[in-house]
């Protein structure tokens, strides 16, 4: 018995069951370890081990749904990978790594949203990064000045914000 379907010419996706094994292992670890975590719910009967659980079931779930996807929709149609646009978003999280603390949140977060929107096909530089780095100050002025979360600051939140 090969798996191959004699009626729609395919056989499953293999590739779809992987992604359901690996899956369907990290819901049981986030389930097992949350299930370690000490019961501290209280009154409303919700712990910190919950969450983990939670998402371990919503893991087992999709894990389901891939492998029902494996084997109903098979290997059929399967587009063809293109590794430019992921090397691009590759290379902006990389330079967001490396720029962060040297550049500041603003610049290093605009550097990846232009790598971003290359991947995508805008590679229209000139406009990506002052557009990534105008949304990246916003971000920046949300989560420094109102919820009060510090971010690396370089020298365009040190004009705007002040230091």
């Amino acid at each position: 018995m090969s798996g191959f379907d004699l009626e729609t010419g395919r056989r499953p996706d293999g590739a779809a069951f992987v992604v359901a094994a690996l899956l369907a292992g990290l819901g049981a670890l986030l389930i097992w370890q949350g299930a370690a975590i000490p019961d501290k719910g209280g009154y409303a009967g919700v712990g910190s081990g919950d969450a983990p659980i939670f998402v371990g079931i919503c893991l087992w779930l999709l894990s389901l749904a891939h492998v029902w996807k494996g084997l109903r929709h098979g290997a059929y149609g399967v587009p063809r990978q293109q590794p430019v646009p992921v090397l691009f978003i590759i290379a902006g999280l990389a330079l967001q790594l490396v720029l962060l603390h040297p550049l500041g949140f603003s610049i290093a977060s605009g550097l990846l949203f232009a790598c971003t929107a290359a991947a995508f096909g805008k590679r229209n530089w000139a406009l990506n990064l002052p557009v990534g780095i105008a949304f990246a100050l916003i971000v920046y002025g949300v989560f420094d000045h109102l919820l009060k979360l510090n971010l690396p600051e370089g020298f365009p939140e040190t004009l705007i914000f002040g230091g």
